[in-house]
């Protein structure tokens, strides 16, 4: 179960990138390998904070608030290629090498966007839970009525007006329908998610990240024939729409020479309020 205490087990610091503070939480842990974890929509650094207590003993961990969520100050462009390059920014300025970079959701897209931007510096990556912009089975996705808020987040103006102040019965919904255990994402959890988006601003970040897509497949689309030999973790619930395969041979297609899958047995979208022994039991197998 996400427990939310375990957040203070941690160091939390604002480190200032092309002028933009980011709220970076790590362990003291400087000597072990670093593993980095960008969170996704609806949520905050604090969806990976079980995850990271699991492995702590054993790596330097951190996490971030994406920039515009909770403690991190917003930017320009919400494209995942301009994201990656604030990604970078964090791991120069606290002097990180042959990082693992773990993305979930949105965070798997600026994961996916990271290595083609920097290709073959991480140590590895873990893309989690998401289809990539311009990557199969993307065209399919889109077209999944189930999918109805992928159209809906990217109407300029309408989400912030109809959500503003309604943050937790919004987030509520995906939390109940696209997770296989909605009970495992407690109250305190769901709370503190609504909590880092509860300014207009931080809340027109998340449905930038949607509106942002179109430039994401443009970006993807011209890096599809760059190879990245990178050892790529691909990690999915049992119970999410799609076939394994299918999502590999589209990663593999776009240039992931070196990516594997495994799938979380009995987890939806949500893995990481889900299922966190299960992800760091796999993420310790491939980090080993």
């Amino acid at each position: 179960m996400n427990n939310m205490e375990n957040a203070s087990a941690f160091q939390h610091q604002q480190i200032k990138v092309e002028g933009v503070s980011l709220h970076v939480v790590s362990n003291t842990c400087t000597h072990k390998p670093p593993v980095l974890f960008l969170h996704g929509f609806p949520e905050n650094w604090q969806s990976f904070d079980v995850i990271m207590t699991g492995l702590q003993t054993d790596f330097h961990v951190i996490a971030l608030d994406l920039p515009g969520i909770g403690q991190s100050e917003k930017i320009a462009g919400n494209d995942k290629k301009t994201i990656a390059t604030y990604v970078k920014g964090v791991i120069d300025a606290l002097g990180l090498s042959e990082v693992t970079l773990v993305g979930h959701d949105v965070g798997g897209m600026i994961a996916y966007a990271y290595l083609h931007t920097y290709p073959n510096e991480l140590a590895k990556a873990v893309i989690m839970n998401v289809a990539v912009p311009a990557i199969d089975p993307w065209a399919r996705v889109k077209q999944n009525p189930n999918v109805w808020h992928f159209r809906f987040n990217t109407i300029p103006d309408l989400p912030e007006t109809l959500v503003m102040d309604r943050q937790r019965p919004f987030f509520d919904y995906f939390f109940n329908t696209i997770s296989a255990k909605p009970d495992q994402i407690t109250e305190q959890a769901r709370n503190t998610y609504a909590g880092a988006y509860t300014g207009y601003d931080a809340l027109r970040t998340a449905f930038e990240w949607y509106r942002a897509f179109p430039q994401d497949e443009k970006d993807n689309e011209a890096t599809k024939d760059q190879t990245i030999t990178t050892p790529v973790l691909y990690l999915r619930g049992e119970h999410e729409y799609g076939n394994m395969d299918e999502y590999l041979n589209g990663f593999r297609s776009g240039g992931l020479a070196n990516i594997q899958g495994q799938l979380i047995t009995g987890s939806g979208h949500y893995a990481p309020d889900e299922a966190p022994g299960d992800v760091v039991r796999l993420l310790k197998e491939f980090l080993r």
